[in-house]
Order: structure tokens, then sequence, then C-alpha cells
């Protein structure tokens, strides 16, 4: 039986796959362990420095798998009492998105945990809880609305409406749209754009970047400056 997530690595790049395209990768207990081993599995070798996540067959992934509700562990399915949002928030390297096809539900939460997000010209998007009446749990009221603001958050998550590649470039939700031969291979060249630069300095900018999810403006401006002075010290004063 194949893995329902596979891991290869090249190039100091981890390639995660969904892989369960009979169910257009529906989400199970199964998945998720493989998954969250293969995210901590990246996230501890040095010398991995980014992780892309992939959908095999025709989808992204098409949300949980309704048939897995009623009997598995969706929420603490390794029980150590880390959910998605929990192993995704511990990976401290870049994760890339590459979406193709739909992304729905807790499928585009999924992707909503990714650093950022490439699709192919065929991807789609929907928030269906409120359609299919199950809570969202992966971050889908927070991380939709960082990603394109409250407003259209609003209007995607309450509508249910399905989204296409050009719509999602336009509101901020994914930074670019390649066709889908190329998807992965443009994953690859950003990988190695980041894998190029200096490690330490990209995870210093990616934490300050990331420091103004939970402080003010001014707050996350006063530790940049902090930083600074702090490297100036270090290295340039005589």
């Amino acid at each position: 039986m194949d893995s329902p997530v596979l891991y290869s690595s090249e190039n100091h790049t981890a390639i995660l796959t969904l892989n369960r395209p009979e169910r257009r990768n529906a989400i199970n207990q199964d998945l998720l362990i493989h998954l969250y081993n293969a995210m901590d599995t990246a996230s501890k070798d040095e010398d991995i420095s980014t992780v892309i996540i992939a959908g095999n067959g025709k989808s992204f992934c098409s949300g949980i798998d309704l048939a897995a509700l009623s009997t598995d562990d969706l929420f603490d399915p390794r029980g150590d009492g880390r959910d998605m949002v929990d192993v995704f928030k511990d990976c401290p390297k870049p994760i890339i998105g590459a979406v193709n096809g739909h992304a729905i539900t807790g499928g585009f939460e999924l992707a909503l945990n990714c650093d950022f997000l490439i699709a192919s010209e065929n991807a789609s998007f929907a928030d269906t809880h409120a359609r299919v009446g199950i809570h969202p749990g992966w971050g889908m009221t927070q991380l939709l609305q960082q990603a394109v603001g409250q407003r259209m958050a609003k209007q995607l998550s309450l509508t249910c409406e399905f989204i296409n590649a050009d719509k999602a470039l336009e509101i901020g939700l994914v930074n670019e749209i390649v066709p889908e031969e190329r998807l992965i291979d443009r994953a690859k060249e950003i990988a190695q754009s980041i894998a190029s630069v200096n490690p330490q300095m990209m995870m210093t900018v990616k934490t300050l970047i990331e420091h103004r999810n939970t402080t003010s403006f001014e707050e996350a401006v006063k530790e940049e400056r902090k930083g600074f002075r702090a490297f100036v010290d270090l290295h340039l004063k005589p």
C-alpha cells in the first residue's frame, strides 16, 4: 500500500506530496500522521532549507474525508497533542504550497498554513465549512483574513463560493500562477533561491516578518531595530 504522503528531498528542499489521488487527497488520520511526521523530519534535517507541499493527481486537497469523521482522530492524530497549526508553526523553514486543482475547506486550511502559495492555472479554492456544517479548526478563520483581509475573508467563508487561480492572485491569496506542468519546477526554483541566501539571516528575516502577527507595528519595528543594533555591535564596530 502506498504511503498517503510521499517524502523526497533534493537540493536542500524537502518535497511532501499528498498521495491519495483516488480520494482527491482527502484528509484522514493516516494522511495527517504521515504529513506531520514528514514535516517534523524536514524541520529537524539540517540539510533542508525549504519545504514544498503538493498534491498528487487532479487536486491539491479536497478537505476532510467525510468517511473518516466518525472514526478517525483528526485533531490529535498522533496522540501527542499537536495538530496542523502546531506542526506547521513549529517548522522554522519556509513552506511553499504548490496548489494544483482543488484546495477545499480543510485542504484550503492546509494551504493557508504554508508560508506562501504558488498555483497552477487550474487551481481553485473554497471554504465550505458553513455549507457542510463542519466547524473550522486548522486556522481558517484567522489565516484567511490574514492573507486576503477581513472583508474578503468574510465574503469567501460566508458564501462558500469557489474562486479560480486568477481571482486568488488578484486578492493576494497566491503569489504566482504558472502552467500546471511548470508548478513543481517553479516551486523548486523558488526553493533554490531561498537556499542560495545566508541561512541565518534568512531565518532572522522570516522571524521578524512573522513577529508582526502577534504584536503592534511599533513593537515589531522596535524588535527589528534592536536586532540591527546588536548586529552592528557584533559585526561592524571596531
